[in-house]
């Protein structure tokens, strides 16, 4: 990290203290650039959210290569939600502990397990791994659907399955094979708000390990607050169960 740039971030971490400051790095021309931005998270103290305006505003100016927020009174080691977000943005995001002074940057790697992930959500939850699943099992790649916490709550928001499922290249059908997505009702809420992959009998994941033994089927899933992981889909998954959506592209 260049000294001017460093100093830029140090200023801001101080002025935003004990908030979270965040930032962008730039290259506009030959140059690099701190843009500093507002956090607009309802809880500032805890985490950030760049203003998307001022996100924009700074892609006018130069190319957008990293992402930068501080961890007041705390370490630099960064948290599940930035792994997750740095995988989900692809750029590199660099963390200043906060008055302690120590910058540490995170590399997206572009290959998560499928399992035993921490559970983000809009970066790493439950429509995520099955969309990882599709691009690394299929080669299927799908938009990022922006989805807020808490949407399945009131009837007042969109159902983003039912809405999403058609233009996404998936239709309905009754009976599950390897590869279908099934959306349930999980806990309180208005619409289906889970979804997993349904594996069938063989629970295998290439290049992972899972501890699923016994007769299947088998589904891959992210529930809300636990690690990913595999189970055994029958019982009360069953009874939750509203759609099974099969893709145009299924294999």
């Amino acid at each position: 990290m260049r000294k001017h740039i460093l100093s830029a971030i140090q200023a801001h971490a101080a002025a935003e203290y004990p908030k979270e400051c965040c930032g962008l790095l730039l290259v506009v021309g030959r140059k690099q650039k701190y843009f500093a931005c507002r956090n607009i998270s309802t809880e500032p103290n805890e985490e950030f959210r760049i203003d998307p305006e001022e996100y924009a505003a700074a892609e006018d100016i130069g190319e957008v290569i990293g992402v930068v927020h501080s961890h007041p009174d705390a370490t630099s080691r960064p948290s599940p939600r930035d792994l997750a977000m740095c995988e989900a943005t692809a750029l590199p995001w660099h963390i200043l502990s906060w008055p302690e002074g120590d910058l540490r940057t995170v590399a997206p790697t572009g290959d998560v397990a499928l399992l035993k992930r921490p559970f983000v959500h809009g970066a790493w939850d439950c429509w995520q791994v099955c969309a990882d699943w599709y691009k690394r099992e299929w080669g299927l790649e799908f938009e990022t659907f922006k989805r807020a916490d808490g949407w399945w709550e009131s009837k007042d928001n969109t159902s983003l399955y039912e809405a999403n499922y058609e233009a996404a290249g998936f239709y309905r059908v009754d009976q599950p094979q390897r590869g279908d997505m099934i959306v349930m009702e999980v806990g309180r809420t208005v619409y289906p708000n889970h979804a997993g992959i349904f594996l069938g009998d063989d629970p295998a994941l290439p290049g992972e390990e899972s501890a699923t033994f016994g007769p299947g089927p088998f589904l891959l899933h992210h529930l809300y607050g636990r690690p990913s992981e595999i189970i055994v889909f029958g019982g009360p998954w069953l009874e939750r169960t509203r759609l099974v959506l099969r893709h145009k592209g299924a294999q």
